[in-house]
């Protein structure tokens, strides 16, 4: 019988000093700590040594989502600054946003540009605004690309009025992040540790990469904030995924062939969309799956998911995970505690903050195998 986690369960003590503030340069010299998640052995390497733990016939997934400059710095009329935070897009200019600064309120119309403006329509009262934009999706998205910054968590502290510079705007982005799939208001941030040569080097060892789709909404990092864990409630996120990828996993699937899925986010993509890539149950053996497919037509497929996973969650599809050290008290958290095991997982972080390397977004990556 599983055991019942309380949210408390998964708080730990992070030394300040350990939250990386810039990311590793080159990003592949980033360090990795190799857990395996049957033994619990625990493995310190660099990131560019992880080609070393994958053979020809892997099935790497990614997620190809490109974070958009969603923060706009404006000014209200009377000349005091305003942010305001795209977080969902609604219809035609409309979206809901989170506002910072003060005097936010219906009505209110706030400035960004000579060209882009925008007015405050209501407060959900749930930290959110609806806004109207005076441009259509398009024709604004542009200007948003010119003038707006990338949203980086608050705990990277930037020393300006709201915390941006301009080399984020590339730091904080995948190297094969998609420009036609712009939609994430947070990067993947697993996959940040990938460079084009390390793609190469993985694909040259016969290594299948596969790209997922899921748009990064702020509903990832919302904290949990009941003790039963189990009553959490994820806010749905936009997957998309091609019939030609989802063929690719089926057929890793028939194969029994090893699934690595790099972040979070495309474990949970795959794992929502199990029933999709396969028909039949997973059937656990020690450490190995019996996993069997329809061959049925499979077709382009999208739709908002908002699957939760903490321990005692048995995966259907994944076998192993590339992923960076998450904050204390996350779904993020409990999702490699579900994998990897809670006891294991509380090991690692310890070794982890013991021999001082970097946490959360820019930090330094785990390899759970």
């Amino acid at each position: 019988m599983n055991k019942k986690y309380k949210l408390s369960d998964f708080d730990y003590n992070l030394p300040k000093e350990l939250i990386a503030q810039e990311p590793t340069t080159p990003r592949d010299y980033s360090r990795l700590l190799l857990l395996e998640k049957e033994t619990g052995e625990i493995v310190h390497k660099r990131f560019y040594d992880i080609v070393d733990y994958f053979k020809k016939g892997d099935l790497l997934v990614m997620n190809n989502s490109k974070v958009m400059p969603a923060r706009l710095i404006g000014k209200k009329e009377t000349g005091g600054k305003m942010e305001v935070f795209l977080h969902k897009f609604i219809k035609e200019n409309n979206w809901q946003c989170l506002i910072g600064g003060r005097g936010a309120r219906p009505g209110l119309e706030i400035f960004f540009s000579e060209d882009l403006k925008c007015k405050v329509l209501k407060n959900n009262n749930d930290g959110t605004w609806d806004v109207e934009f005076n441009m259509e999706h398009g024709e604004m998205m542009k200007v948003v690309g010119k003038i707006g910054h990338v949203p980086l968590p608050p705990y990277i502290d930037r020393i300006s009025d709201f915390g941006f510079r301009i080399s984020d705007k590339d730091d904080y982005q995948t190297v094969y992040a998609d420009d036609k799939k712009i939609g994430s208001v947070a990067a993947p941030t697993a996959g940040l540790h990938f460079t084009p040569e390390l793609l190469r080097k993985l694909k040259d060892k016969g290594v299948q990469i596969e790209y997922i789709t899921l748009h990064v909404g702020l509903g990832t990092f919302a904290p949990v904030k009941i003790d039963d864990i189990t009553k959490h409630k994820m806010h749905a996120e936009f997957v998309e995924v091609s019939s030609g990828t989802l063929k690719k996993l089926r057929k890793a699937v028939n194969e029994n062939r090893k699934i690595i899925a790099v972040g979070t986010t495309s474990t949970r993509t795959l794992e929502a969309f199990s029933e999709v890539i396969q028909s039949s149950p997973v059937k656990r053996a020690q450490a190995k799956f019996t996993r069997q497919a329809s061959t049925s037509k499979i077709q382009n497929y999208s739709d908002w998911v908002d699957i939760f996973i903490y321990p005692g969650y048995k995966f259907k599809i994944i076998d192993a995970m590339i992923t960076n050290f998450h904050l204390p008290k996350s779904t993020l958290l409990m999702l490699v505690s579900a994998l990897a095991g809670k006891e294991n997982i509380d090991k690692a972080y310890k070794d982890a903050i013991k021999n001082k390397y970097r946490f959360y977004s820019y930090g330094d990556a785990m390899f759970i195998i």
